[in-house]
């Protein structure tokens, strides 16, 4: 057998003089074969011819009912990319294995509904267009028709130019178009089989229009409402933030150990925090009900250090006795167990932190109004600060006042972030909308299990993941977000003669006005000249949470609203491919949306593709500086390696699995590829057609027969994975024929190909060739695309990525046809050619006698081809003699006396 890793280059030369076998057979004159094969080149010239031909286009089953376009049709909800930025390897990784899986629908007769969009909407985009041009947007000032960026974007953003609301808006739109043409360009590198004629973006007309019907529906039907609550906070984006978008990250930090002091004079209530800044916020202390050494101050107050703030101390079951002194402050708010506490305790809210991250610059009312005279003076210290800042102030205060006792103790522990945010999140009342996700009713929580249920998902244990995130849910989904970019919540408010507006009446829009934007549109019976003013109305000024847009991929890709009948015919989606990091956000938030918009689930299958590390094991993130740009490897010539060999190495993955980024696989599928081209043009060359492909009734040879049989087994075997989104087992059974059919049938029917055994024998040979060749070049079509459609196109017409999947050679049984010869007369010919090496001599040496010993049933295989093994072998003369052994063997071998010179 060859050797799958050896270096490519390698490989590369030794393919190419195998098909420089000597011989008088010529290719038939249907057959066209290059001078000399490559993968060089072949990128660009399929991928135009793909695209000329409408190779991939979608055909939607016309003049048959829904229910039978339905069966007919394979729909793919396939992930939209963030355009913003650039595409990494992850992309390649993910991608390819989706669209194996859709080429392989495709050659089982499914018409493939399988659009790309971009994700170009929320805050990646603000971000990427602040940075490249330089600007930020100030909806106080006015909207320049005639604005222009800067050349060169100021290196600090706080010389970023202020434009309005429009104008960047605008450069969003403008930048997005831009990096989805390079996406674009990418992803048809890579070749993928989308229809490009179906592209969509998340944030055009049509998906706003679609995303704000889609919400007006669930404000209609009750799944939408409006909440003035505590939030998480980004500080930096001056947005709310929801629970699936929180990531914990450990940081430094250092407990505070601070006296609080009971009414009668008592020894002070030590506790211990990380957040001594937010003191000035406290609203109680809370022991476990069981604590014993708290059970005599439940229902007692105490008063703050150097505030005096008169505090209750309560008891909570969610008060851990052994995490420090046992006993917690509850600020309003430090973190989410300080909510559940306010909430659950009906605590005064005593907000100090505000949405800029920065302690209040006045003085809150429960702190002027406290006992202690000081505490104006010390909260002055404060004021206006960033808690980090306080913080170190607050310590210095309470290290005057005795109330720290000791020094603070450093610690490392988890802090919440926003996933794409810089600094530690806040918790922040503020007014948002929700979309009820199960997080505060037990029924919707159970119903949604359920539809996790309805789904195949591939694979299996993923399903375990999505059902814990369901069951650790603790409030609804927040879905507005106080940005610019992206679809604004389509409502406005009445407001009163005070100016005050009416949130629990809000104006809607008729849907034939959808898509509008409430900051520059006006509700119906209002005028332009009465927003803002009393007895006038106010546009809401949030846009919805990307996933709020992402979440309706299968109803925006269906045409829900717009086209009944197509979206009978692609849902639910037969498949949803997405990152096993997003079961929580768009997995999740897609069935929540499915669940209360159609009543189903909104695919039949879920593929969840793995992480892509780094050699170390470690994920490849911008921010570890281990990214792998995709355009290098993708590069035909070094050092890339090709799109063929990338999706070699991606599709070898299984689904769900983390893979580390291996240019060795990346090696092997370009040797692969090689390998491909030039046995399919070896095997061409012997006078091979088309016309000979299935004539079981011109096989004659035993070998072949063998050979055909396990062609058979290998296309039924792969077939089984591909039925089991295993595409990866389907690839490892399709090469290990392949290597076998090019490394032992070939190079033992290489001379009866020529002619060297008779006509019969001969054609026994092409026909078998023709027959494997046209197996193979199908079943390696889903992941070699371009090497594929460059060998079928010598010999074939049409598209082997339009061509049915591979059947089993019809007639072709056990009792003709033992699978196991190719191995037994493989492993006799390996066995000649070992002693050949052994004894310093050339593979071509003739051998005059050769002896082989082994069991009686493999050495009644090997004789049933002998002349197979001794044509390849050079071999003269064969004996046989049984032995009690498991194998084959060679007992003798002798030289035939070679010619001087």
């Amino acid at each position: 057998m060859s050797n799958p890793g050896e270096p490519a280059e390698q490989a590369e030369q030794k393919a190419q003089q195998a098909t420089t076998a000597p011989g008088q057979a010529v290719a038939h004159p249907s057959v066209t074969l290059p001078a000399k094969a490559g993968v060089e080149g072949l990128k660009d010239k399929w991928d135009r011819h793909w695209e000329d031909e409408r190779t991939y286009a979608f055909e939607e089953p016309a003049g048959v009912p829904a229910e039978e376009a339905r069966a007919q049709i394979y729909s793919i909800d396939t992930p939209p990319p963030t355009a913003s930025g650039s595409l990494h390897v992850g992309h390649v990784f993910s991608y390819t294995q989706t669209d194996v899986i859709a080429r392989y629908q495709r050659m089982r007769g499914k018409k493939v509904f399988y659009p790309l969009g971009w994700d170009d909407n929320g805050l990646p985009t603000e971000r990427r267009v602040q940075n490249y041009f330089g600007v930020r947007c100030d909806p106080s000032v006015p909207y320049d028709p005639d604005f222009t960026p800067p050349e060169k974007a100021p290196k600090n953003d706080r010389d970023f130019i202020p434009v309005s609301r429009q104008n960047f808006i605008e450069l969003c739109e403008q930048l997005a178009v831009e990096d989805e043409k390079v996406f674009e360009d990418l992803f048809r590198s890579l070749g993928l089989s989308v229809d490009w004629s179906y592209t969509y973006r998340t944030v055009d007309d049509t998906s706003r229009a679609v995303s704000q019907r889609a919400f007006l529906a669930d404000l209609a039907a009750g799944h939408a409402y409006s909440a003035d609550a505590p939030t998480m906070w980004d500080v930096t984006y001056r947005t709310a933030v929801a629970q699936a978008e929180l990531e914990d990250r450990e940081r430094p930090g250092a407990y505070h150990r601070v006296a609080f002091h009971p009414a009668d004079g008592a020894a002070p209530i030590e506790i211990e925090t990380t957040r001594p800044e937010l003191i000035p916020a406290v609203a109680a202390l809370v022991a476990h009900p069981d604590d014993e050494r708290y059970q005599p101050y439940f229902g007692t107050t105490v008063r703050s250090p150097l505030f005096g703030v008169e505090v209750e101390v309560r008891a909570h079951e969610l008060a851990k006795p052994d995490k420090g002194t046992g006993i917690a402050m509850v600020c309003t708010f430090g973190d989410l167990t300080d909510v559940t506490w306010w909430r659950e305790l009906d605590l005064p809210t005593r907000a100090i932190v505000g949405r800029d991250g920065r302690l209040s610059r006045e003085t809150p009312e429960w702190i002027a109004q406290g006992a202690d005279p000081k505490a104006v003076e010390h909260y002055a210290e404060l004021a206006g600060k960033t808690t980090f800042s306080a913080r170190t102030a607050i310590v210095e205060l309470l290290r005057a006042s005795g109330d720290l006792l000791g020094e603070p103790r450093e610690i490392s522990h988890p802090v919440p972030f926003y996933e794409k945010g810089d600094k530690p999140l806040e918790v922040v009342t503020s007014r948002q909308w929700y979309i009820r996700n199960g997080g505060r009713d037990a029924e919707l929580r159970q119903k949604l299990i359920e539809r996790g249920r309805e789904l195949q998902w591939h694979p299996e244990f993923m399903r375990a993941r999505y059902e814990n995130w369901v069951e650790g849910l603790n409030g609804d989904w927040l879905v507005s977000r106080q940005r610019y970019f992206g679809v604004p919540i389509p409502l406005w408010y009445r407001l009163d003669e005070r100016g005050e507006p009416d949130y629990d009446s809000p104006l809607v829009p008729d849907e034939a006005q959808l898509p509008v934007d409430p900051a520059a549109d006006v509700p119906a019976g209002y005028t332009a000249e009465q927003r803002g003013e009393p007895g006038g109305f106010i546009g809401d000024p949030d846009v919805l949470d990307t996933w709020a847009t992402s979440s309706l991929t299968p109803l925006l890709l269906g045409r829900w609203g717009r086209d009944e009948d197509f979206l009978g015919k692609v849902y639910p989606f037969d498949l949803r491919p997405q990152g096993h990091d997003i079961i929580r956000t768009w997995l999740f938030a897609t069935v929540v949306r499915a669940n209360s918009l159609t009543d189903a689930a909104p695919w039949r299958h879920a593929a969840l593709s793995g992480w892509i590390l780094d050699p170390d094991r470690k994920k490849m993130s911008k921010s570890k500086g281990n990214v792998v740009v995709p355009s290098e490897i993708l590069a035909e010539n070094k050092p890339g390696y090709g799109p063929d060999a990338v999706r070699y190495w991606a599709s070898s993955a299984k689904l769900g699995a983390d893979t580390a980024y291996d240019v060795t696989q990346m090696q092997i599928g370009r040797r692969l590829a090689m390998k491909i081209l030039n046995a399919s043009k070896f095997a061409l060359g012997l006078g091979t057609h088309a016309e000979q492909v299935g004539r079981l009734d011109l096989v004659t040879e035993a070998l072949d027969r063998a050979l055909l049989s396990r062609l058979n087994a290998t296309v039924e075997e792969a077939t089984r994975h591909f039925e089991a989104y295993a595409y990866a087992q389907a690839l490892q059974v399709t090469e290990s024929f392949f290597w076998s059919f090019t490394d032992d049938y070939v190079e033992l029917v290489k001379a009866r190909a020529y002619g060297g055994a008779g006509e019969e024998a001969m054609v026994s040979a092409q026909v078998t060739l023709a027959t494997a060749l046209d197996a193979l070049l199908r079943l390696f079509a889903p992941v070699l695309p371009f090497a594929t459609e460059e060998t079928w196109s010598w010999w074939r017409s049409g598209s082997v990525h339009r061509q049915p999947w591979p059947e089993p050679v019809a007639g072709l049984s056990g009792q003709d046809a033992d699978a196991g010869l190719l191995d037994a007369v493989a492993t006799a010919l390996s066995e000649v050619r070992r002693h050949k090496t052994e004894a310093k001599v050339s593979q071509r040496s003739e051998v005059a006698r050769l002896e082989l010993s082994g069991p009686a049933p493999l050495l009644e295989l090997v004789r049933a081809a002998e002349g197979d093994l001794l044509s390849a072998g050079r071999v003269a003369e064969v004996s046989y003699s049984p032995a009690d052994a498991e194998a084959l063997t060679v007992t003798a071998l002798d030289l035939a006396e070679q010619p001087a010179g």
